[in-house]
């Protein structure tokens, strides 16, 4: 006899509800029409759907859909901005690709290890940017800025370097264990998502006296987006009810100086 019966209407819900982790692809001002097709074959070819384009090439000419070959579908569907700030909106977390180290930055992870990285963000995380530079410069610092953290490919030689689409391949490989989209339950789901650290800590920090022009700051945030499931939990715990003291100590201040400055205008009449 069934003594574990769930209502229907619970598992219409529950099925409703799944979270799937997306990653997406983008490549930002690619100038090589070729490249774009070729990257849409990649993605398409190790079992992934989204390419976002940043002021790039004609990817719907005759020479990206040659390169394309059998996945004229994903650069049809692909999504195009202006600029990248629009094309990273809305992503919990985004990983900026750079085939040299930079000095603005000390945390790299090698491609081979990015899967695993994600992973343990577990369901922190529902979203992830995979972000690419343009053929002859890579991304600006400007975009770098942008990112929660950097990969790289490791290679033999600095040169040749890798094209832009080879590039492309490289990490759809190396992701494609991610493509699988497996589902998470709401049950597993937790709300004290990465995103949300990230936005407290970005609060914390100004209060802190550091603010974002300090090299302490960007360091900071790179050690942020290095934390796994467990650690983003500790630190939310850690992180939101500093920021109410501190809010509190400032509104403190604020009174303290409205009353001393009502005191001085009484003097001086």
């Amino acid at each position: 006899m069934l003594t574990n019966i769930i209502p229907l209407q619970k598992i219409i819900t529950f099925i409703q509800n799944y979270r799937q982790m997306e990653i997406h692809f983008i490549l930002s001002k690619p100038a090589v029409e070729e490249n774009i097709g070729a990257a849409a074959r990649a993605i398409k070819t190790m079992g992934f759907t989204s390419l976002r384009l940043i002021s790039p090439a004609s990817h719907l000419s005759m020479n990206a859909r040659k390169l394309a070959h059998g996945s004229t579908d994903i650069l049809e569907k692909a999504q195009v901005f202006d600029n990248t700030t629009d094309a990273l909106a809305g992503l919990d977390l985004i990983i900026g690709t750079t085939a040299k180290k930079r000095n603005i930055r000390q945390e790299y992870i090698p491609a081979h290890e990015l899967s695993a990285f994600i992973k343990q963000k577990s369901n922190t995380i529902g979203s992830v940017g995979i972000l690419f530079g343009g053929e002859e410069s890579g991304l600006s610092n400007a975009e770098i800025g942008m990112c929660d953290i950097l990969s790289y490919i490791p290679i033999a030689a600095p040169f040749p370097s890798l094209n832009l689409a080879q590039a492309v391949m490289v990490y759809a490989y190396e992701l494609t264990s991610l493509s699988k989209r497996e589902t998470i339950s709401p049950e597993e789901t937790d709300p004290q998502t990465y995103s949300i650290l990230k936005e407290k800590v970005q609060i914390l920090l100004p209060l802190l006296g550091l603010h974002k022009a300090r090299p302490v700051y960007q360091r900071i945030m790179e050690r942020i987006a290095l934390a796994g499931k467990t650690d983003i939990h500790l630190l939310l715990s850690a992180v939101e009810p500093a920021i109410r003291e501190l809010e509190k100590e400032r509104q403190r201040d604020k009174e303290t100086e409205r009353l001393s400055d009502g005191g001085k205008k009484r003097e001086e009449r």
